[in-house]
Order: C-alpha cells, then sequence, then structure tokens
C-alpha cells in the first residue's frame, strides 16, 4: 500500500511543490542567503542635497537607501515603523540639531549607527556626537568618492564578528573606522594658501573665478594661483572652462564642482 503525501505524490518521492528527498537520503542543502545590505536612512533638510546622497549610497555595493527624510520630526516618525543600521545625518535640521534627535533616538531604544554629514566643525559638537553613537563625520562640501570610503571602512568594521583574540585585533576592528591621512601636496604647494584658494573658488559660484581673480583675492601671483587651480582640477575639486570674449585669447574660469554648504 503506497502512501500519498498531501502534495498528491507518494510519500517520499520528489513531486512539483514542496519537495521531499527520498527516504534515509539527505535533502538538497539550502542555499546560503546572500548577506543583507545595510539599510540608510539619509536625514538632510536640503532637498537636492538630500536627493545627491542617497544617490551616493546607492551606488555603494553592500548599501540600500531605506528611506529620505528632511526634519527632525520626519526621521523620528520614520524610524518608528521602520527599522534601519545607519543614518546619514545632517546635523542642521530646520526642527532642531542633529544631536537632540540622536538623543531623542538613544532614549527610545534605538541603537542604528550615525554619520554625519555636516558643516559643523564645532570639535565640542564632534565629542558629544561620538558619545551618541557618531561612527564617522564627513565635512560639506564632499565628493563621491569621501563618502564611498567612509561606507566601505563603515561596512568593514560591522563585519567584524566572533570573540577578538587579543589587542591587536580590536585595534585592527577600530581602524577600519580611521580614514586615510590625506596624500601629500605636490612639491611647492602649501595648505594655508590652497585653502585660500578653494575659499575663493567657492566664492565665486557657478560664474566660476579666472587666476587673475584668484591671485587678487588670496595675494600671490597669477602663475602660483593657476598651479593651485589646476591643482584643484585634477584632484576632481573643481571644474575648468574657457570664456570667450570679443577679442584676444579666451580665458579660463574655474568652477567648485562639490555642493556648496550653507
Amino acid at each position: 500500500m503506497t502512501t500519498v503525501s498531501p502534495m498528491g505524490g507518494p510519500l517520499g518521492q520528489t513531486g512539483p511543490i514542496g519537495q521531499t528527498a527520498p527516504i534515509g537520503q539527505p535533502g538538497p542543502a539550502a542555499p546560503e542567503s546572500a548577506p543583507q545590505a545595510i539599510r540608510v536612512l539619509v536625514v538632510e533638510d536640503d532637498p537636492v542635497a538630500a536627493d545627491a546622497h542617497a544617490l551616493y549610497v546607492g551606488r555603494v555595493p553592500g548599501f540600500t537607501v531605506a528611506g529620505v527624510t528632511h526634519s527632525r520630526g520626519d526621521a523620528s516618525q520614520f524610524l518608528k515603523r521602520t527599522p534601519v543600521d545607519l543614518l546619514l545625518l545632517d546635523m542642521y535640521l530646520p526642527d532642531g540639531h542633529g544631536l537632540q534627535l540622536l538623543r531623542s533616538l538613544r532614549a527610545a531604544g534605538h541603537t542604528a549607527d550615525v554619520i554625519a554629514v555636516t558643516s559643523a566643525r564645532d570639535l565640542a559638537v564632534v565629542r558629544e556626537g561620538v558619545s551618541l553613537g557618531v561612527v564617522q563625520y564627513v565635512l560639506k562640501p564632499f565628493t563621491f568618492a569621501t563618502l564611498r570610503d567612509r561606507l566601505t571602512r563603515y561596512a568593514e568594521f560591522r563585519a567584524a564578528a566572533g570573540e577578538a583574540s587579543g589587542q591587536e585585533e580590536v585595534d585592527r576592528a577600530l581602524a577600519a573606522l580611521r580614514a586615510p591621512q590625506p596624500a601629500a601636496l605636490p612639491k611647492g604647494l602649501a595648505g594655508d594658501t590652497l585653502q585660500a584658494v578653494i575659499d575663493s573658488v567657492r566664492a565665486a559660484g557657478p560664474e566660476g573665478v579666472s587666476s587673475g581673480e584668484t591671485a587678487t583675492a588670496v595675494g600671490v601671483s597669477r602663475i602660483t594661483a593657476r598651479r593651485y587651480l589646476e591643482h584643484l582640477v585634477d584632484s576632481g575639486r573643481a571644474a575648468r572652462a574657457p570664456q570667450y570674449g570679443q577679442i584676444g585669447r579666451p580665458e579660463l574660469r574655474y568652477r567648485w564642482l562639490a555642493s556648496t554648504p550653507r
């Protein structure tokens, strides 16, 4: 007598649905599940910047955008109904400071990590942010490569599991969060002068600035100003474009590429 399974086939034989291995033989191995993507909530009041940050996150493997909110209140409501692993948080929100949001989230038991994306440079704010779970700071303006590096390092830190064999392994896990040392400037360029040139280019807005205008603003020669401007172009922080006048050679103007901080 043959016993029939609920799926309509003889028990112990393969059926079309809910397949069963022959009696006495192991069934097929279950497929390994892919690692779950890190769910990110973007909290940024500027809609253009928020869209850009979400686009950046979506381009980094292993991360997915869970949502985008533009205020402290919206972020709090979102987190009540949707779990996330990481907040990409601007500190200046229309209805309160980002640290106020973090305090309320910790009080409510939320444990998501935080990467602060902000123009805030107050080190007291940085220290308090660290105490509330900020694992990285990304200062505006920044490029996709900068955020990608921070997210990749965070993913490495998050992936560390198990018990450390000793101090060296603990140090290695924490080191994953540290940003690499900035590359040395080309010979002949100084950090203070470079920052002054950056300020000049950013202040010019979308119209850009010429090497002559930069030289006057910074107090250096036109040749020196152009060296710094070309360095910004080579490093992907500025764009160069000719501006044609009525007579003579076109004038090169330099425009800042990253989003301008408030």
